[in-house]
């Protein structure tokens, strides 16, 4: 019903995934003495699985670019482009579906006869259009157990619900108005305006892709199940691969172990492993969206990943290694700022509107027109100050809240809910905006 009240045509096709998927299972169990056909079977269904997200996704990518390459040597190609609706969803539900093949394929879970269960692991509405991402070895077994309504994780779950319409409602939405003024209008804009609208985006995408996680998070648990923390106060990374391993951490995950490692991770010298780290990446912004933008913000993440490692070598710091002081706060604000730039290539449409904005940055920079900024967008200034405290905020502050709500009497915890729930109608923005990441 949830899926398909957007458009019922495509039930077919997630119904197709599944039942491919769950019968790759039952045969992989079958043919479990012959390991050569069991490599056949998971490689037709991952194939399968691709071809469908590639056509749907990525047909009228390729056909057009190709036709343009094609042209430069004069070459005239008359491709077909298709003109169909991208399924949302498609590029989470296909790798949940992978993520069960090849871990059956690898002897990490055995393959469940429970079609139902199956079918419910695939299309879990909470996660299903925008994550997180889950392993069949996590999420799966939890539909496979009986449960009772838990009161203790219902309010729980509640409490992260409204955590994360504050998040997405107050603080991405709110920024979100700002945001598409001054990308929309970037060549109207100085340096300065640019600058502070590739921030607010990067509070934007944080508030608006956490919050939907956070919601997503807390329904699951009002049905007493489970689903993987995504986000891990990403921003307060010293480097960016630690800033991978806080943000979006079920996507970063899937592709480390399910691509990376099986390009060969670290094992064959370090060359290779960079090359891994930027065909990773790579592949990582391309299953984003179907555009250039995408491939090149990809890249540049894949290539200050391989810069890292290999700086990371030349001085000798070993993996998880802390730094403290100084280092550590000049780390975190060179890993936000690039993250910041690299965010412009994610938020437009067009690449050379992108590289506009960025030379507008570097060359029309004027200070005297901060106060009008400040003046215009004082609100959003605010929330970003807000955001900013609230997520810098030590681990241990957060812990200290979640007990003393604990602790509160029953009409303390409805008054603290009733009290959050005005303050989100309140302050939420006049424009409401469709998740960042349902185009995905």
């Amino acid at each position: 019903m949830f899926y398909g009240w957007w458009d019922a045509r495509f039930l077919i096709l997630i119904a197709f995934t599944t039942f491919c998927s769950f019968g790759s299972g039952i045969l992989l169990e079958k043919k479990e003495g012959d390991r050569n056909l069991q490599k056949w079977i998971s490689v037709a269904n991952i194939l399968l699985n691709l071809l469908i997200l590639a056509i749907f996704k990525y047909y009228n990518f390729f056909a057009e670019n190709l036709t343009q390459l094609f042209l430069t040597f004069g070459l005239q190609l008359d491709w077909v482009t298709l003109d169909i609706l991208l399924p949302v969803g498609i590029s989470f539900y296909t790798f949940q579906a992978l993520s069960y093949t090849i871990d059956v394929y690898q002897h990490k879970m055995k393959p469940t006869h429970d079609i139902v269960a199956f079918f419910a692991f695939i299309s879990f509405f909470p996660q299903l259009v925008a994550g997180p991402i889950e392993r069949a070895t996590h999420l799966l077994p939890q539909f496979l157990r009986s449960r009772s309504f838990d009161y203790a994780k219902a309010t729980d779950g509640m409490r992260q619900i409204l955590w994360g319409l504050f998040k997405k409602l107050v603080i991405a939405d709110n920024c979100a108005v700002a945001v598409n003024q001054i990308f929309e209008n970037y060549y109207q804009h100085d340096g300065l305006t640019l600058f502070y609208g590739a921030v607010l985006f990067t509070f934007q995408i944080y508030g608006d892709f956490s919050g939907y996680s956070d919601i997503a998070i807390g329904t699951a648990r009002l049905f007493g199940i489970n689903l993987m923390r995504n986000f891990n106060f990403p921003y307060f990374s010293r480097d960016i691969a630690e800033f991978w391993r806080r943000w979006h951490i079920s996507l970063s995950s899937w592709l480390r172990d399910y691509l990376y490692i099986s390009l060969g991770g670290n094992r064959h010298g370090k060359f290779r492993q960079y090359l891994n780290l930027i065909i990773t990446m790579f592949l990582g912004g391309l299953w984003h969206g179907a555009s250039w933008n995408f491939v090149l913000w990809g890249m540049f993440h894949g290539v200050a990943l391989a810069l890292h490692k290999a700086w990371m070598t030349i001085i000798g710091r070993k993996k998880g290694e802390e730094s403290h002081g100084v280092r550590r706060f000049l780390g975190v604000i060179i890993t936000f700022n690039f993250v910041c730039f690299c965010w412009i290539f994610f938020r437009n449409a067009d690449i050379h509107n992108s590289m506009d904005m960025l030379g507008q940055i570097f060359t029309t920079f004027r200070p005297q027109l901060f106060p009008q900024l400040l003046e215009g967008y004082w609100r959003v200034f605010a929330l970003m100050a807000l955001g900013f405290l609230l997520h810098f905020a030590p681990d241990s502050w957060e812990n200290a809240v979640c007990r003393g709500v604990i602790r509160l009497p029953f009409l303390g915890k409805a008054l603290l809910m009733v009290a959050m729930i005005y303050l989100v109608i309140q302050m939420k923005s006049s424009e409401i905006q469709p998740f960042i990441y349902f185009q995905f």
